[in-house]
């Protein structure tokens, strides 16, 4: 049988012919392992085909997807879709020390106070530090969480064959390794192996079981190993949220069982991960109503499902230099300088020597064009040094027109506002349905970004005077 010797990337994979210094595709240094493959003949060899294979019709077929595990953390269910598919297999993955492990001992131990049986498998940490991990964030240990601490990934399947579990965790998925293969731990060929074997016995007809599975992340933020590790599982989970940060945010880049995108909040705390039941006051400063700050506008922001109440930061100084600074955390530069653009052409607000700097309440990211008008007017709040009341909001896109273009889900958005007390609410003109009305919100429909300004600060554009609204007379 003739042989022959290729030479793999543990990082990213990628094959060569021959040994040398750094991998072709991902550039990394001395990453090249020597791996022999199978038989090279020229002949071609013919494929067996099985007979008596049982093959069923999709209408037949019994679904899964409503066999759900649900635990006591809705935020976490709301992530998965619902609860735990009972034969899937999820993959987490986060930075070092953002609660990942601390969050799986917690719905470990809820799962087993359930009448489920869980394994918890670590190839990373003791017995012993499990434990003290669980004295602290856990009142009382239930006695159906097993613990098993090897990076064999054979005698884990021997706890399996020994426990029956229902539910089996895996932390991490790069730290095991199977005696058949030589290659070293977190190299692509274990990792994968190792997976595959867990997914066959999540998938088993017989017996189906729950795995969720840890993966390391890189320095780049991206789940270390394989793309094909995150086409393997059916649910891909990440969470988000530096090492002494409170705010941990949990989503899901993808999900068969559920919608993709969807984001749970949890509070890191002494006692563990607590789940967060209105992330909005995360998001925006509490203000007293007379308390009315230049500078500072709301939006509401839809993540996942759910929709946040978001609050948007401005600040604008006069420049010494020949180019003014743009700076923000929570847009793309040429967004920003986008949306300065209009409003010098469309409202007349000249930036040209002047800094920006803009941001969001809690440092989370803008993604959805219906803050567009939101941060418009933060930026125009602190050119005029003019506060906006703390009851409005503002949702609506800005074309290059200066035109307030409608946004998807307004009325889902109102309703939230609505549900907070807010009292008034800017949209797009044509953004509502004729038939829809709201009792406790006021609902004040534009049709350009200058109509808005007029609006909220009156028609003088000079800078500083009084922080009350034309509004506030007409009440």
């Amino acid at each position: 049988m003739k042989k022959k010797t290729i030479y793999k990337c543990t990082s990213c994979g990628h094959e060569h012919i021959k040994w040398q210094g750094s991998c072709n595709d991902c550039r990394e240094w001395n990453t090249l392992e020597e791996e022999e493959i199978g038989d090279v003949s020229g002949g071609q060899k013919s494929i067996s085909k099985k007979k008596n294979v049982k093959v069923n019709r999709l209408t037949d077929t019994i679904s899964q997807n409503s066999d759900r595990i649900v635990t006591k953390y809705n935020e976490f269910n709301r992530v998965m879709g619902g609860g735990i598919v009972k034969d899937s297999i999820t993959i987490i993955t986060a930075i070092p020390g953002a609660g990942k492990s601390t969050l799986l001992l917690q719905i470990s131990d809820d799962m087993a106070k359930q009448g489920l049986k869980v394994l918890y498998a670590s190839g990373e940490e003791s017995d012993s530090q499990i434990k003290t991990r669980a004295e602290r964030v856990l009142q009382d240990m239930h006695k159906d969480v097993w613990v098993y601490s090897d990076n064999s990934l054979n005698n884990v399947l021997g706890c399996i064959d020994q426990i029956d579990p229902d539910v089996i965790i895996i932390d991490s998925i790069q730290t095991f390794v199977l005696d058949e293969y030589p290659q070293r731990p977190g190299s692509p060929t274990q990792t994968m192996e190792c997976a595959n074997t867990l997914l066959k016995i999540a998938k088993d007809a017989q017996r189906p079981r729950a795995i969720i599975m840890v993966g390391q992340m890189t320095k780049d933020n991206e789940l270390a190993g394989l793309r094909a590790l995150e086409h393997l599982v059916d649910t891909v989970l990440i969470l988000e949220g530096e090492e002494g940060e409170e705010l941990k945010m949990l989503f899901s880049s993808k999900n068969r069982y559920g919608s993709s995108g969807e984001i749970g909040f949890f509070s890191m705390g002494e006692q563990g991960m607590t789940a967060v039941d209105n992330p909005s006051e995360f998001f925006m400063t509490q203000r007293d109503d007379n308390d009315v700050i230049s500078g500072s506008a709301l939006t509401v922001v839809k993540e996942g499902t759910r929709p946040i109440i978001l609050e948007i930061e401005s600040l604008v100084s006069s420049t010494f230099m020949p180019y003014p600074s743009r700076i923000a955390e929570c847009l793309k530069k040429d967004h920003v300088n986008t949306l300065i653009s209009i409003m010098e052409q469309r409202a007349s607000i000249p930036l040209h020597d002047k800094n920006v700097v803009v941001k969001t309440t809690g440092g989370i990211r803008l993604k959805e064009q219906s803050s567009n008008l939101a941060a418009i007017m933060s930026i125009v709040s602190s050119y005029k040094n003019k506060g906006i009341p703390n009851d409005t909001v503002f949702i609506a896109d800005i074309g290059l027109t200066g035109e307030l273009k409608k946004v998807p889900t307004l009325e889902l958005r109102i309703k939230e506002l609505e549900r907070m007390g807010f009292k008034r609410v800017y949209v797009a003109f044509n953004g509502l349905k004729s038939t829809t009305t709201f009792s406790k919100i006021k609902v004040i429909p534009c049709k350009t970004l200058s109509q808005v300004i007029q609006s909220v600060f009156g028609t003088s554009t000079s800078k500083g005077g009084s922080n009350r609204a034309p509004w506030d007379e007409e009440e």
